[in-house]
């Protein structure tokens, strides 16, 4: 296998290997630490974050959901997404990034052969990322595809073309999903590099600008049979494919909402004016302002609770993959990823209510956490989920099995 899935060469630091859940926090928390400083520089100037993307790379994080029995670390899944929360809160683009990868990989173990999770689970305890070409533009929905995988030979060809491809810019290998003959869904691992791919740094959003969510293009591109993953039987059985990646998600709207209560906190401190009729000295003792304060502290501490217990869910759910165990877990990241949603917005939009006029200064660039929630949060309609958990409680209906669940 490793003859046909030959790696560019490449000369940099072998990955570090992180060998707990507390070290895998200790190393997200000094990663934040650094990328924090210029994020705010990155979005102004979209400032690609390449230098910071390594760092993560070599730091281990990106191999923290490695199955055990492959080296890794086997990860909880409620770490998994304070992770996500932690690097979010620091640059909400490249909280964003990884999710993708993480998702790639737990497709891989759901679905990948034994000889497929050995070599894709080595590259990345090594060193690898997973980029992702998934979304397109142009189709009926967001779960159509019109890319193509087809034989050739003891291979395949892809043809195609992908949007929101996050993460591929910074990537080592390029995970493409694809219909097969039967409009069967697959995932491709194609190497960076490859002939006849093209990535097209087109990504224009006001938010997460620098996630460099761009175009794909496929133009009849050679993957090894023993690179493609029936991606399709994933979504046949229950899996818990859709609650990690969803989980993901949810951690990063919630470091975007502490980012942006973070700099509420700091600009009333410091810089608001208390209301000319409140009679008071400092916008900080304002009664008013100090229940908007506490109302969004509790909705964030509820938030952290709700992805917490989905975590532990899935985690559950990857023990014993039942249909019971999974619904469970399904519900349980929905609900995590509704109140996620609504408290990144709220608390971005709090941050100017209660900052006052001069907090909108474009040189500030405080609206970056606005910008990050309004467009993170487009990825998939809560209002879904509110319909998905209603009609299960209501009614029985099972949720559906599918990538945004």
């Amino acid at each position: 296998m490793n003859t046909v899935l030959r790696q560019a060469d490449q000369i940099r630091p072998v990955a570090a290997r992180i060998g707990s859940d507390e070290e895998a926090i200790a190393t997200a928390r000094r990663l934040a630490a650094q990328f924090a400083a210029r994020a705010a520089e990155r979005d102004a100037d979209r400032i690609l974050p390449f230098a910071e993307l390594d760092l993560l790379a070599q730091s281990g994080l990106l191999a923290i959901t490695v199955p055990a029995q492959y080296g890794g670390l086997d990860v909880s899944n409620a770490v998994l997404a304070e992770i996500t929360a932690i690097l979010s809160e620091a640059d909400g683009s490249i909280g964003q990034i990884p999710q993708n990868h993480f998702y790639i990989l737990e497709a891989l173990r759901t679905d990948g052969s034994e000889e497929q999770q050995r070599y894709f689970f080595g590259r990345v305890l090594a060193g690898d990322r997973f980029g992702n070409a998934l979304s397109e533009r142009g189709t009926k929905t967001v779960g159509h595809y019109n890319t193509r995988i087809t034989r050739d030979g003891p291979g395949y060809r892809i043809n195609g073309r992908k949007f929101y491809s996050t993460g591929v810019l910074f990537a080592d290998w390029i995970t493409v999903f694809a219909l097969d003959p039967e409009d069967r869904l697959t995932m491709a691992f194609v190497p960076k590099g490859t002939e006849g791919v093209e990535i097209v740094d087109d990504w224009d959003g006001f938010g997460q600008r620098t996630t460099g969510s761009g175009t794909t293009i496929l133009d009849n591109v050679y993957v090894s049979a023993d690179s493609v993953v029936s991606h399709h039987k994933g979504f046949e059985r229950p899996t818990t494919i859709g609650s990690v990646g969803q989980i993901i998600h949810a951690g990063v709207d919630l470091g975007i909402a502490r980012a942006a209560f973070a700099e509420t906190l700091e600009f009333v401190r410091t810089k608001s004016r208390p209301w000319m009729d409140s009679g008071l000295d400092r916008a900080s003792d304002d009664p008013l302002t100090i229940a908007k304060i506490g109302q969004t502290a509790i909705r964030l501490e509820a938030a952290t609770a709700l992805v917490e217990r989905a975590g532990h869910k899935v985690d559950a759910a990857q023990v014993e993959t039942t249909d019971e165990k999974v619904i469970a877990a399904t519900l349980a990241v929905a609900a995590a990823k509704v109140l996620t949603t609504e408290v990144a917005i709220e608390a971005a939009n709090t941050l100017f209510e209660l900052a006052g006029t001069s907090s909108v200064q474009v040189g500030l660039n405080l609206d970056r956490h606005w910008r990050n929630a309004r467009t993170h949060t487009l990825h998939d309609p809560v209002r879904w989920k509110y319909h998905v958990v209603g009609n299960y409680h209501l009614n029985g209906v099972t949720p559906p099995k599918n990538g945004a669940l």
